[in-house]
């Protein structure tokens, strides 16, 4: 089977065609520590929007949840594209994010306007192709 080596060439299933691969698109991890969590969920989903935004994705819904005082925000960008998700526990300076993208995006743009926003102290990221043809 030929398979493109453009990313994204094919318009008509969105999947990446890579070096031989094909696959739905790349499912990012990120565990941040060390940041200043933000307890405003409005200031969240502008931030998901933002990262949303600067990968090129098109937002179709957002939602905030703020469990209370001194208390985690959830919080979810739905987008054309799949999502854009975070988990906060201010008590632990720390923030988990799922960015997960297909089509004409690219995540990396999410994830480094993300670090740029909330310079964490220590980042993990695990990168994981979705739906993995070949």
């Amino acid at each position: 089977m030929d398979v493109d080596t453009n990313i994204y060439e094919r318009k008509d299933d969105h999947f990446a065609h890579v070096d031989g691969k094909i696959y739905a698109g790349i499912h990012y991890l990120v565990d941040m520590w060390g940041i200043v969590n933000e307890e405003d969920t409005k200031k969240i989903n502008d931030l998901l929007l933002r990262a949303a935004k600067s990968a090129r994705a098109e937002v179709l819904y957002q939602h905030a949840y703020h469990f209370g005082d001194g208390q985690g925000i959830s919080a979810i960008a739905l987008l054309a594209e799949s999502h854009i998700s975070v988990h906060t526990w201010p008590e632990k300076n720390y923030a988990a994010f799922d960015i997960f993208m297909c089509g004409k995006t690219d995540p990396d743009l999410s994830l480094n306007l993300l670090k740029t926003e909330l310079r964490p102290k220590k980042i993990e990221v695990k990168k994981i192709k979705r739906g993995l043809m070949s």
